[in-house]
């Protein structure tokens, strides 16, 4: 055994401002009429900057700005041209990559090898895909002219925060629409950076526009009637408030939402090679994934084989300073989301289910959950039913394959799945009955531009990756 030392990041590679304001019509402004909040590191509760709060007035300007902007310049201009814009933001990003991914981890608390080696190659990598897809729209399958929705709302999660913003800008602007972004409150400031990225790269004026706030800014910016489009990354009880205010509207939707996904591990899968993928599929960014595999289905006759070397695995996670380069599991994003992660690892306590976590030392300050494994669980637990949203397993058990599937499939939500096993064929044949927008075999948390994304059942409906991911904002 030896002992890491630590190898922190440095933060002097980002350059934080006191206040912040919010960007409309390629300004930074400050709010007419709304408030400001602060954001917070979690990992240390040291407050990073102050945020504006746009109130409804604030969401008017932006809405207008991006009707004029859509128009007068970004629909009109050629696709082409549209796509020099996406080039070049893609260039900045990777050229900005070290600074992203530090501010990143600072404002959500994710470990900087998540941020730096997942989030901001995959946020690069959206924008040139997209970029493609700018001047080739008529050869995507969606007939021989399709025409931008307009001004899109775009509403995105805390978990991923870089990242969906890419998900949701990049082909919305290929498509030759414009936007209305609101980060969530809890991470906004690498979408601030972006629209410095916007300005860098000379976007027109209006094409980008992010205002900052909680729900209620959210809310307003959905419902404001100059908006032809919205797309949602959220939760689902969220995800239906949008699904109701938008009904009988002309305003084209896209939600994706909650997940509970099983990953299902056969009698014959690689046990190690499983083990790995179980750990990331639910340790991955603190389980603050809508896709997280928070369900493990294993096959009773190998079960306790795999526990206890998934024990063994959970046993080396280091938990601590998101900076550090040798951290695995970083700071919960927020006291509320942590103390959500505590009332239902206590239920599932109090409902009989055994607790296990390895040894950890969380830190004094901060916001912090070891991570924890649920054996003895049942279908009936809420620990099985309920998404937790943070590094919290539930382990279950089957016999057949048709067990698997039928307790795979025993959720309201249809987000993901993963199985491990070593026959082709019963992947197959899984994957054809699984309920779930994507399944993944013998791997886990797989992410692509060129592939899309989405959910059936409460987990909500569109795709955003791909060649599918244009359709959403083209009118087709």
């Amino acid at each position: 055994m030896f002992e890491y030392a630590p190898a922190p990041e440095s933060r002097s590679v980002v350059d934080l401002k006191p206040t912040y304001g919010l960007f409309i019509d390629g300004k930074f402004v400050d709010p007419s009429d709304g408030g400001s909040f602060k954001s917070v590191n979690p990992a240390t509760e040291e407050v990073l900057a102050e945020i504006a709060e746009a109130g409804s007035g604030d969401v008017d300007r932006a809405v207008r700005a991006a009707r004029r902007a859509y128009e007068k310049v970004w629909g009109p201009m050629p696709g082409r041209d549209r796509a020099k814009y996406l080039y070049r933001i893609a260039r900045i990003i990777q050229e900005r990559s070290r600074e992203l991914a530090v501010l990143e981890s600072l404002d959500n608390g994710k470990p900087i090898k998540e941020s730096r080696d997942v989030d901001l190659p995959l946020v690069a990598a959206h924008f040139f895909y997209y970029a493609g897809w700018a001047d080739k729209l008529p050869y995507a399958g969606f007939g021989p002219n399709p025409a931008p929705v307009g001004v899109a709302a775009q509403v995105i999660p805390w978990n991923f925060p870089l990242l969906m913003l890419a998900w949701k800008i990049a082909p919305a602007l290929a498509g030759g629409n414009t936007v209305v972004l609101k980060p969530a409150e809890t991470t906004p400031l690498t979408a601030l950076l972006f629209a410095e990225i916007c300005q860098q790269a000379d976007l027109p004026p209006g094409v980008v526009n992010i205002v900052t706030g909680a729900g209620e800014t959210g809310r307003t910016l959905v419902e404001h009637p100059g908006v032809d489009k919205v797309a949602f990354t959220g939760s689902t009880e969220v995800g239906r408030a949008i699904a109701r205010s938008v009904a009988g509207t002309r305003k084209k939707l896209t939600l994706e939402l909650g997940g509970k996904a099983a990953n299902i591990v056969f009698d014959d899968a690689p046990v190690d090679q499983a083990v790995e993928g179980i750990v990331n599929g639910i340790f991955f960014n603190q389980g603050h994934v809508c896709c997280a595999g928070s369900r493990l289905l294993v096959q009773e006759s190998v079960a306790d084989r795999v526990l206890e070397a998934l024990k063994r695995r959970m046993a080396q996670l280091r938990l601590g300073d998101p900076l550090d380069k040798n951290t695995d599991i970083g700071a919960i994003n927020s006291a509320a989301q942590l103390a959500r992660i505590k009332e239902l690892s206590d239920a599932g306590s109090a409902e009989g289910a055994e607790r296990w976590s390895p040894p950890c030392e969380l830190p004094d300050r901060g916001f912090w959950f070891a991570p924890t494994i649920f054996t003895g669980v049942t279908q009936a637990h809420r620990i099985a039913r309920e998404e937790i949203f943070g590094p919290v397993l539930s382990v279950l058990t089957f016999r057949t394959p048709a067990e698997a599937v039928e307790k795979a499939n025993n959720t309201p939500y249809g987000l993901s799945a993963g199985i491990w096993t070593d026959k082709g064929s019963r992947i197959l044949w899984m994957a054809d009955r699984l309920r779930a927008g994507v399944v993944w075999a013998n791997t886990f948390n797989k992410f692509d531009p060129t592939s899309p994304f989405g959910g059936y059942k409460e987990s909500g409906y569109g795709r955003e990756g791909g060649r599918h991911g244009l359709e959403a904002y083209l009118n087709v």
